[in-house]
């Protein structure tokens, strides 16, 4: 018996291990007998099968995959190429169809599914002008091509998260000529406004130069007046004064010419010794 158990322990060992398979939460799994799917829904845990050759399990991931591939080339409707970066975000739906439209293969699913998004892009492009592609309608574009992506991958098993765009580049042989148009455009532009703020400039400076010559005339116009007011009011006093006293104002004015001519010990003046300028000098009380 302890032979027989010894013989025979390993081989039911065996033979359950070969007939018990596991899912994980994160796989799908399709049984297959002889080639031919017999189960695909399976919930996670464990599962039994008939050992090979009878069934065969073959897994697939559930988790939300992405197929980046090369930049594509895509024409405005100015026939101006865009160079145009983009990826898909896919998961498995239906992991039956999914093995029966692409043998399991994520390639083939990728190309299936690329070949979807570069037509729906092109038509697209097609439609636009490069600065409704660039600027304003880039959303609108990711929108359409995930439907439309959509609308394929039903026919795949597959389900299509998101369909995005990463990056729109000019091809290298023309971004040149174009930035150069850009930056003539922007100098044409920039020239304009300056010719505009030179004239506002002119036009400004003249009128200060203009108000500044109507201020500094009224302002000369007004002094002259109020220093002819002055000279008139002087006058007048002088005149009042010098008639009141004429004696004592020839005194004063002569003690002023006395002051103003003798403030320097080297002044030197030759008049004669009987000059009407020095009688004050003599007799102080002269008349």
């Amino acid at each position: 018996m302890a032979n027989v158990l010894k013989i025979f322990l390993p081989l039911v060992l065996l033979v359950v291990y070969l007939s018990v398979f596991f899912v994980d939460e994160r796989e799908h799994a399709i049984l297959f007998k002889f080639g031919e799917i017999v189960n695909a829904d399976y919930e996670p845990g464990l599962h039994w099968k008939l050992p090979y050759p009878f069934n065969e399990v073959k897994k697939f991931d559930n988790r939300i995959l992405t197929i980046d591939t090369r930049p594509g080339s895509f024409a405005t409707v100015e026939q101006k190429y865009l160079i145009v970066d983009s990826y898909v975000k896919w998961r498995i739906e239906d992991v039956a169809t999914y093995y029966q439209t692409t043998s399991g293969n994520e390639n083939t699913a990728g190309a299936l599914l690329y070949e979807v998004i570069n037509n729906g892009l092109r038509a697209e492009f097609g439609k636009r002008t490069i600065q409704e592609v660039v600027a304003g309608e880039r959303t609108d574009i990711m929108r359409l091509m995930t439907d439309r992506a959509s609308e394929k991958a039903d026919t795949l098993g597959i389900k299509v998260v998101d369909v995005r765009i990463k990056k729109i580049e000019l091809p290298s042989e023309v971004s040149s000529s174009v930035y150069n148009r850009m930056r003539t455009g922007r100098e044409l532009v920039a020239r304009d406004w300056r010719s505009k703020g030179e004239e506002a400039s002119e036009r400004i400076r003249a009128d200060a130069d203009r108000q500044s010559t109507v201020i500094l005339a009224e302002a000369y116009r007004d002094s002259e007046i109020a220093r002819g007011d002055g000279d008139a009011k002087a006058t007048a006093t002088y005149a009042d004064a010098f008639g009141k006293d004429r004696e004592f104002y020839k005194f004063y004015r002569s003690l002023n010419a006395y002051t103003g001519n003798f403030s320097d010990n080297e002044d030197i003046i030759l008049l004669e010794p009987d000059s009407e300028y020095f009688k004050y000098f003599k007799n102080p009380n002269a008349k």
